[in-house]
């Protein structure tokens, strides 16, 4: 069992991560984010957040500089600047760690056309660090770069990630 929990709340674009004890969950961490521009919902193709109970699959990034480029899930030893994003106008930026999420719930976000694997949903940083607080992603979980960093760092593979 990994010592932390992670709810994120979409109504609010906040990402909790709480460490639970006997007598209650304490609170240690909360982070602003970014769910899907198109909502919730399962359906492969939809670009919409997963809802409900997910973990953390792999944990990817250890090590690589902040606002390091990620494609397919592999470091392009590319770091992000406007300039690259200026050559790479149409590119979907998942940048410095990625936290690879799998659905929990047979039917619901897991198997079949609901797989939260499979439609490689993760918890990533973003070059859009001004948007975040607002639902504008393709049906990831979208965080400032810092924050990606020291999350990364607290949780461990087979976190529990509630989707809200």
């Amino acid at each position: 069992m990994t010592p932390y929990r992670i709810d994120i709340d979409s109504r609010l674009q906040r990402l909790y991560l709480w460490e639970p004890y006997p007598d209650g969950d304490m609170l240690i961490r909360e982070y602003p984010i970014s769910t899907a521009k198109n909502g919730l919902g399962e359906q492969c193709g939809s670009y919409c957040t997963p809802r409900g109970r997910h973990r953390i699959a792999e944990k990817i990034g250890a090590g690589q500089p902040m606002f390091a480029v990620f494609k397919a899930r592999v470091p392009t030893g590319e770091i992000w600047s406007r300039d690259l994003a200026a050559e790479n106008p149409d590119r979907d930026w998942i940048l410095t760690r990625i936290l690879w999420l799998d659905g929990d719930e047979e039917g619901r976000n897991k198997g079949s056309e609901v797989d939260t694997h499979d439609r490689y949903i993760y918890i990533h940083g973003t070059n859009e660090e001004h948007l975040i607080g607002q639902p504008v992603s393709h049906g990831c979980i979208r965080m400032k770069n810092s924050d990606v960093a020291e999350l990364f760092d607290l949780v461990e593979e087979g976190t529990e990630v509630l989707i809200s």
